[in-house]
């Protein structure tokens, strides 16, 4: 794996550690009610986000080890990373979907357009071929297209089915709504797919070292000794720099949480719309995953950055938002959350719809960006970026 890890330099230590300090003032003030509370708030933000950066780190640290060790080139690793990192957004969404079912699955499925968006922003950071292609790793190409495509025709599906109930008020439910079994089964069918998915990732592509083919060698061309390799870190150590990373991530979302929260709150007193809060406690949910790509793009490890990136979109229609359907389907059930009239567990109305009918196009296009020819050029990222930042606007507008 090339590149150069996380662990390189120890700067990045002391920024893990002054995050922890920050946030623990943060907290201390808010719990004492000392101060004025935007120092609290302050606190929250700034640690918050020094103490995801550092989790993304030993994240990234944990990653180069897995993949010297198991053979997986950078792109698999990276994917498979990205999978564990969302185990901690999932039990922070277990509180929210306590708290409002609705909020949660509004802000989850918002999180997929956010991410869409930074998905056609970063491929216009790529390296490019002389005729203005990025290429892109055989994995996500033939492997990601296949979940753009599902996720397309799973919210297309749903969005539709929305509608049609609402119009004619069919089920047991009158079109107010979704069921707890309704939702039980969309998650485990959605679920079943990631886990196909992932595992024929490993299969067929973990050994694929040319995720970025190599120039053709010339005549006029010396080979150079090959670099020796350093040894791979113990598994001890992996796990180690996976469980940091796993422990801080949930400190530092939960920080970074709290302050989007208030600034959501501070929007809606001011009277602005509640899609916009909701878009922004969607962009925070995923500052984990922009750090790991922006981090992992500076150090030239394109493919954790690639991995970083499309996984933040197929991972939302086949990991997180399952995930919270099936927290909502069972929390109904229980009684955990009081059941709406008519035994309705995610109510159906214009927010819960447009995000999802509106997700079909960003699949769609992302699916016949990668798709083609292997490569984004300059044309592709333009329409992505045009297109997925007017769907936002659209449901920040009108959603």
């Amino acid at each position: 794996m090339a590149g150069g890890g996380g662990g390189e330099g120890k700067t990045w230590i002391g920024i893990l550690a002054a995050g922890v300090v920050l946030c623990g003032a943060g907290y201390g003030l808010e719990h004492a009610e000392a101060g004025p509370f935007w120092l609290a708030v302050g606190c929250l933000a700034v640690g918050g986000l020094a103490v995801v950066f550092g989790s993304v780190e030993a994240m990234i640290k944990s990653v180069e080890g897995i993949g010297q060790r198991l053979g997986w080139n950078q792109f698999v690793a990276g994917t498979i990373a990205g999978l564990a990192s969302n185990l901690p957004e999932i039990v922070m969404l277990g509180f929210v979907v306590a708290a409002s079912p609705r909020v949660a699955f509004v802000v989850v499925t918002l999180t997929l357009h956010v991410n869409a968006l930074t998905f056609g922003v970063y491929s216009g950071l790529l390296p490019r071929d002389e005729t203005g292609g990025a290429r892109l790793p055989a994995a996500l190409v033939k492997i990601s297209t296949d979940l753009y495509a599902a996720g397309g025709g799973v919210f297309l599906a749903t969005g539709s089915l929305m509608m049609v109930m609402t119009e004619f008020s069919t089920d047991d439910h009158g079109g107010q709504g979704l069921g707890p079994w309704d939702l039980i089964v969309i998650g485990v069918s959605l679920i079943a797919v990631q886990g196909v998915a992932t595992t024929q990732m490993v299969k067929r592509f973990s050994k694929d070292e040319d995720a970025q083919d190599p120039p053709e060698a010339t005549e006029t061309e010396t080979e150079e000794p090959a670099t020796p390799k350093a040894d791979p870190p113990s598994w001890g150590a992996i796990a180690g720099w996976g469980l940091l990373s796993a422990v801080t991530s949930l400190l530092g979302g939960h920080a970074v949480g709290d302050f989007a929260d208030s600034l959501v709150a501070g929007l809606e007193a001011a009277g602005y719309p509640e899609m916009i809060g909701a878009i922004i406690l969607s962009i925070f949910a995923g500052a984990g995953a922009y750090v790991m790509i922006a981090s992992a793009h500076f150090k030239g490890m394109y493919d954790i950055a690639l991995a970083g990136v499309s996984g933040s979109i197929t991972q939302v229609p086949f990991l997180v938002l399952p995930a919270v359907m099936l927290l909502i389907g069972i929390f109904s059930m229980t009684g955990l959350v009081p059941a709406l009239p008519g035994g309705v567990a995610l109510p159906i109305d214009l927010e819960t719809t447009s995000v999802v009918l509106l997700a079909f196009p960003p699949m769609l296009i992302l699916w016949k960006s990668v798709q083609d020819d292997g490569k984004v050029n300059w044309v592709e990222t333009a329409g992505m970026v045009s297109v997925f930042g007017l769907v936002i606007y659209f449901l920040a507008k009108h959603g």
